[in-house]
């Protein structure tokens, strides 16, 4: 009886029958083996090869990624499809070549498998190996065979998936030989020393207590003095840069903020491999989650520690010259991923309340919440600048009413587990807070705000369970209930401004 690799093999060699490569008229089914190959000096998982083998399936040929899992199993048809495009009806593959390519790498920025990174890895080497064989030939003449005839487009593409791949795979062969090609074909896209394996310096959490978590990473309370945040690992070092460079100027802007002094490569518990970390030299911090934790009692007192340094961010101007970006793309893929997916006459209702309110320079943090500030011998200072943004302050309160009243009020839990205290008194730290930001122990005004905080919130909650590869019966019911409160609120208002 044949094993996996060895039936996709005659499978593979069946389905590409007749097919050539595009580069060199070879038959097709060498590529496929070859990323094969390429994937066996780096594992021994034969879910991971057999994908190799199988990758250009879906794409290249009549097969279905429904046959493969049938055949293969559900690991390796999600392999697959990890690398397989989408097609748009009605758009020639050059003009829609920018648009697949940004979306194939979303997938792998976000991916939690090490098997996708290996399959991408694989499969770009051998891509870039007949690539760089024909350029040395042909020179410039080699766009001419593609769809993107701009070099320049090729390279963004092939720099961006290295830079997502360095620190899982960056001390495999194949990594160091792709880096050389990109190298070849387009000088000093990399510092050499990347494809000799850049060392950086490593530390372990082992034993570590975990002080935060947040959608990019948890922060691990190192020693007496120092922090590091451990980033996941579809965060580059490209981003990790960019966020401390976010953090200096929001510094410069007079925004309380922790500057990180230096990036590592972190063993973090239970984790297949390397992330990068941000180390922080806070003595005696912690989060002001875990401050709540501890004496839920003074939750008025933090609740208003945050309204003001909720002010402080949102009394904060800036000019287009600071280089902050609006947060309105964030909000709008919110709209998009959520009601967007349910309802698009609901979804045309709030992206018109939205694009009602007035346009600003008002800066916002983007991530405001408990877990992302510490208080350092009184004084809060915040982390997780990487979506710092301008636009209008009602978009962080509803980031606010998402993080503290609406992910718990389907399942208690989830704000527990999120920030490490009750369901009740995250609803008791936002109306504080709320009370506090807006001067009022008025209910009806904070009702009102509250109402539209929670609009944008709903939808964010529907593309949290819609991005679920298996939503249950009751993710079901609660997305419902979301359509519902957001078609009674687009009735209700006429304005998000407060």
């Amino acid at each position: 009886m044949m094993n996996k690799i060895e039936e996709a093999i005659v499978y593979a060699t069946v389905m590409h029958q007749g097919k050539v490569r595009k580069l060199g008229s070879i038959p097709y089914i060498l590529h496929p083996l070859e990323v094969a190959q390429i994937l066996a000096t780096m594992t021994d998982d034969q879910d991971v090869i057999t994908a190799g083998i199988l990758h250009d399936i879906v794409e290249d040929t009549d097969g279905t990624l429904a046959e493969i899992e049938k055949r293969f199993g559900e690991r390796v048809a999600f392999l697959v499809s990890s690398e397989s495009e989408n097609e748009y009806a009605g758009e020639s593959r050059s003009e829609s070549w920018k648009r697949r390519k940004e979306e194939s790498l979303k997938v792998l920025k976000s991916a939690e498998d090490q098997g996708v990174r290996m399959l991408w890895l694989a499969d770009k080497l051998a891509n870039i190996r007949s690539l760089a064989g024909n350029y040395s030939e042909y020179g410039e003449k080699t766009w001419e065979n593609f769809h993107q005839r701009d070099p320049e487009m090729h390279h963004w593409y092939y720099q961006t998936i290295a830079e997502q791949l360095e620190l899982s795979l960056n001390k495999t062969g194949a990594f160091k030989e792709f880096i050389k090609h990109i190298n070849f074909i387009w000088p000093g896209s990399f510092d050499s020393d990347k494809a000799r394996y850049r060392k950086y310096r490593e530390v372990s959490v082992e034993g570590c207590k975990r002080i935060g978590r947040g959608a990019k990473g948890d922060v691990y309370r190192y020693d007496d003095e120092l922090i590091i945040k451990v980033y996941n690992q579809n965060n580059t070092y490209r981003d990790v840069e960019q966020e401390i460079a976010m953090a200096r100027k929001a510094f410069i802007l007079g925004i309380p903020t922790a500057i990180s002094f230096g990036i590592v490569s972190v063993k973090a518990t239970g984790d297949e491999g390397d992330n990068y970390g941000a180390m922080y030299e806070l003595v005696d911090a912690d989060t002001l989650s875990a401050c709540v934790a501890r004496d839920p009692g003074q939750v008025e007192t933090y609740a208003k520690l945050m309204a003001d340094l909720a002010h402080t961010i949102h009394s904060t101007e800036v000019t287009p010259d600071d280089g902050f970006h609006g947060a309105m793309e964030r909000i709008g893929d919110y709209i998009e991923g959520g009601i967007g997916r349910e309802d698009r006459a609901l979804a045309d209702k709030c992206m018109a309340l939205l694009n009602a309110l007035p346009e600003t320079n008002t800066l916002l943090h983007g991530d405001f919440h408990t877990g992302n500030v510490f208080l350092q011998r009184g004084e809060a200072l915040l982390i997780d600048m990487d979506r710092l943004a301008t636009g209008h302050p009602i978009l962080e309160l509803s980031d606010l009413y998402y993080f503290y009243v609406l992910l718990g009020e389907d399942n208690h839990d989830v704000v527990e587990r999120f920030m490490g205290f009750s369901y009740d008194t995250a609803k008791a730290f936002f109306r504080g807070f709320l009370k506090h930001y807006l001067g009022t122990e008025d209910e009806a005004r904070m009702r009102e705000v509250s109402e539209k905080a929670s609009l944008i919130g709903y939808s964010r909650l529907i593309r949290k369970v819609r991005k679920q590869r298996k939503p249950s019966e009751a993710d079901h019911r609660l997305v419902q209930h979301c359509v519902e409160r957001i078609a009674e609120l687009t009735e209700k208002l006429d304005t998000l401004v407060f």
